[in-house]
């Protein structure tokens, strides 16, 4: 069985999601639950479904990033997600866990993407550059932000009446849909 740990900074939507989706699932566990913000929502849903919860600052995750990556290995985590994680994975983490890092992205890389695109953001810059579709794109995490390999990337329309609710909501829809089935295919 492969031990999972989601990282997340905001709701946990997607965390939640996962969490249903993996619920009865004999090939993996989703294990543990990371965030930086002691106030993000993913917390309390993260305690509905009886997850442990870890909070790191940026400043640990940057400072005390092998103590931290062996604290995820003695808790035997092979696998890790991001759903909405807003800080920069640090190298060590990557070379620790080649190719086991994975990240949903809220638009069709290579655009949108890099430092501060996310959320809102994204949407505000699609619509604000009178796009014709966006959509999700999940990746691998390499060092660059939302550089590393696509595994997965799906489309939506973008009208010319959305707004940045009305897109968020289309692309929360994919997400949902999607992210639960691009992990499936490292169980």
């Amino acid at each position: 069985m492969i031990n999972a740990a989601v990282f997340a900074s905001g709701e946990g939507t997607n965390a939640e999601n996962l969490f249903k989706f993996f619920a009865n699932d004999t090939r993996i566990k989703i294990k543990l639950v990371v965030t930086n913000k002691d106030t993000a929502g993913i917390i309390g849903r993260a305690e509905k479904y009886k997850k442990n919860v870890q909070i790191i600052s940026k400043e640990s995750l940057e400072n005390y990033t092998e103590q931290f990556i062996e604290f995820l290995k003695l808790e035997k985590i092979d696998l890790i997600i991001l759903a909405g994680f807003l800080l920069k994975i640090p190298p060590a983490f990557v070379k620790a866990f080649p190719n086991r890092i994975i990240n949903i992205h809220p638009a069709l890389l290579p655009k949108y993407g890099g430092k501060g695109m996310y959320g809102n953001k994204v949407h505000s810059a699609v619509i604000e550059n009178k796009e014709k579709e966006s959509g999700i794109t999940i990746h691998l995490v390499n060092e660059e932000y939302d550089k590393g390999e696509i595994i997965l990337q799906q489309k939506c329309d973008v009208l010319e009446n959305d707004t940045i609710e009305t897109l968020a909501q289309k692309i929360q829809k994919l997400e949902h849909e999607h992210f639960p089935k691009a992990i499936e295919r490292f169980l």
